[in-house]
């Protein structure tokens, strides 16, 4: 549906396409949230500012459950960024001729990327050298263990190198199953079906939309927390 773009780079210029449109809600959102009073009170409809609104309780209650209350504030844009991108990208997937930039493994690897590079950086600021132990198992750094400690060294490495990898494939897997599997159902049923047997099926993908956003977005919650926690023994 984007003329000019080849096959190969759908997915860049969806994502594109899809920041775009963010920036410019978030703008709107920002405007329709007001000043004073005005920004405190719920929306009383629907609107923008009822949307960002529900958004943000989500994700704070979210975050609240995992990092726990108070805990995880300051992470709410980081998370919220994480959530919206990807759920709108996702369900841009449910407009017929439009390919959603989340089926591809290079847009979700890409996202992954960025959920690592935040959470080592978050328990670096939290713990500084000590983040280093988190490798080693917690064991005591001492000449006895060195062995053992090269060990745990490699295991973690390993183990938060395959993790955006993991955060990718299993988006990338989801999006495109399900995207497949409505383009075959569209491909076979017969013509009186097409008209209303497919929507059972956009309503599945309503629900894998959003719960592949949610499973990324806690799943980054999760790694911050972990990052950021200290050993109390």
């Amino acid at each position: 549906m984007i003329p000019g773009v080849e096959h190969h780079n759908t997915h860049v210029a969806t994502a594109a396409v899809v920041t775009l449109g963010l920036v410019v809600l978030s703008v709107q959102g920002r405007l329709a949230l007001g000043s004073g009073e005005k920004a405190v009170i719920p929306a009383g409809r629907l609107s923008i500012k009822g949307f960002f609104e529900t958004l943000t309780e989500f994700i704070v209650s979210l975050t609240e459950m995992v990092l726990g209350p108070g805990h995880g504030h300051k992470y709410i844009p980081l998370f919220a960024s994480i959530f919206t991108f990807i759920l709108v990208n996702n369900l841009v997937g449910l407009i017929p001729g439009m390919t959603p930039a989340t089926d591809n493994f290079n847009t979700t690897f890409a996202v992954g990327i960025f959920s690592f590079l935040a959470y080592n950086i978050i328990g670096i600021k939290a713990k500084g050298f000590k983040y280093i132990h988190d490798f080693l198992g917690h064991l005591p750094v001492t000449i006895w263990f060195i062995p053992l400690l090269i060990l745990m060294f490699f295991i973690e490495l390993v183990s938060h190198l395959f993790r955006p990898v993991s955060l990718g494939l299993r988006l990338a897997g989801n999006m495109t199953g399900d995207h497949a599997v409505l383009g075959v159902f569209l491909e076979i049923l017969p013509s009186w079906m097409v008209y209303w047997l497919p929507m059972v099926f956009y309503v599945l993908g309503l629900l894998v939309c959003f719960i592949q956003a949610f499973v990324f977005t806690l799943l980054s919650m999760a790694y911050v927390m972990m990052a950021q926690a200290h050993d109390d023994h």
